[in-house]
């Protein structure tokens, strides 16, 4: 496959300044405004898809699959009986859908369980604390660890305070700026802590808004230092002890935590498909992840993405169009533990990665579109620009930069063409891995038009004369 690959850079080396829109499905050159031609030519089925999405026997039927979903299997965690319930059922659905090559791939994904969890202020006053353990996190001994809080709004205040750090468990009280950058207390929080000789560590939620909830999510270990339990406590605990904390009251917590971790689980991703026409051996994949953490009911983060995916492929199927490329379903499993799932798929596929046109994951909510985030060439963001222009019905053509999705990483890595959707992010992280995530967050209309973008794009993308450029 390397020696074909490097055959066929060879011959379209030559072509690359005079046709930047080459393809390796070969033909006659064709110019950017043959391009924009061809794409524009889609615009009535890209109608009929808007039609039958938002105003046919279609609507709302994202939604309601979703809903049955969560409510019959709750929250999905890797290596839960939840999630291997939730997969076999999908499988069985998406075969009545009348969908072609439905079949589970095998996974290994880590299987670790919470337990009974509990944080009590013993001093100045008996106060409950809202704490959701973190993912992979070790529990306390059963008499639980009492000590001293050490609060600190910053690693470089924690270094600063490292000598008053020993025994003591750390409180962080960081200030939200975004998720992607707050999110590293979550992730290394325990681990500086540990450094400094904490017994355990409490992290501010990572969220820019609470009703005394806390997010839970994946921390990650060194093997150079020691492990402690850490967890997450809701904003207004934290900004409470910070407060006491400036006035100079000693606190004490007393954190109960029974949390373990077990081998790993058995899993599979799922996988259903449209075989393409022409080319079936090419393949544009959409994706979402099916397993959630074990609050709420995971419905926002992703079944909402999942769903719409699936959608994408059943409104293809129920107007009678069959793309020239495979349309590639992929419900992921072990998302929430670093792309676990997606890691071990792209590895059994890597042989055939010439063959993947585009990759596309839906999992930063559904709610209102706003537009394709994209991560690809300047030429290919281009046609991409032109596609969404198909979008202009329901006023929703933007292309954004950084279409990234933990899934799809593994194949951004390797050049090929990526693409996610971008909605109001307004409330996705005031549910995001909270026991608020729950179907009460989703609204269908939303749903509708989330799903009618993604199936136009995928369609189109799947359908087109060429593949994308890289």
């Amino acid at each position: 496959m390397k020696l074909l690959y490097l055959i066929a850079l060879i011959c379209l080396f030559p072509q690359s300044e005079e046709n930047p829109l080459s393809s390796d499905n070969a033909g006659p050159r064709r110019s950017f405004e043959d391009i924009k031609r061809e794409i524009a030519g889609y615009s009535d089925v890209a109608k009929k898809i808007i039609d039958l999405a938002i105003h046919g026997k279609a609507q709302n039927r994202s939604y309601e699959r979703l809903a049955f979903f969560v409510d019959t299997f709750g929250p999905r965690v890797s290596g839960s009986r939840n999630l291997e319930l939730a997969i076999q059922y999908m499988h069985k659905v998406l075969k009545e859908d009348g969908l072609e090559n439905v079949h589970l791939e095998p996974a290994k994904i880590p299987h670790w369980e919470r337990g009974e969890e509990s944080a009590m202020m013993m001093k100045p006053r008996n106060h409950s604390i809202a704490l959701l353990g973190l993912g992979g996190s070790i529990g306390t001994p059963p008499e639980g660890i009492t000590a001293e809080v050490l609060v600190v709004t910053s690693f470089d205040d924690l270094h600063k305070k490292a000598q008053e750090a020993h025994g003591k468990i750390v409180v962080y009280n960081q200030q939200f700026v975004s998720y992607g950058e707050t999110v590293l207390y979550r992730v290394r929080g325990a681990v500086e802590a540990a450094k400094v000789g904490a017994k355990a560590s409490l992290i501010k939620s990572i969220t820019p808004f609470s009703i005394h909830s806390p997010h839970t999510g994946i921390q990650e270990y060194q093997s150079d230092v020691p492990k402690i339990p850490t967890a997450c406590i809701s904003v207004e605990d934290a900004e409470m002890m910070s407060r006491m904390s400036s006035r100079g009251t000693k606190i004490v917590v007393t954190l109960k935590m029974g949390a373990k971790t077990y081998p790993d689980a058995d899993s599979f991703n799922t996988v259903a498909e449209i075989i393409g026409s022409t080319y079936p051996e090419q393949v544009v994949l959409v994706s979402g992840h099916l397993d959630s953490w074990d609050v709420g009911q995971g419905a926002m983060d992703d079944g909402g993405g999942a769903f719409i995916s699936w959608e994408a492929l059943s409104l293809i199927k129920d107007l009678g169009l069959r793309p020239k490329r495979t349309l590639r379903l992929l419900l992921w499993t072990g998302e929430e533990q670093g792309g676990i799932g997606a890691e071990q798929y792209y590895k059994m596929h890597k042989e055939n990665i010439s063959n993947f046109d585009m990759v596309m994951e839906s999992d930063e909510g559904t709610f209102m579109p706003t537009g394709l985030a994209f991560t690809g060439s300047d030429k290919a963001r281009d046609i991409m620009k032109e596609i969404m222009k198909l979008l202009k019905p329901i006023n929703v053509t933007d292309v954004f930069e950084n279409g990234e999705g933990t899934d799809i990483n593994y194949w951004i890595h390797d050049g090929i063409p990526a693409a996610s959707l971008r909605d109001d992010l307004t409330r996705y992280f005031w549910f995001h891995h909270s026991q608020g995530d729950t179907m009460t967050v989703q609204d269908p209309i939303q749903m509708n038009l989330c799903a009618a973008l993604w199936t136009v794009v995928s369609y189109v993308i799947a359908d087109m004369d060429e593949k994308i450029p890289m």
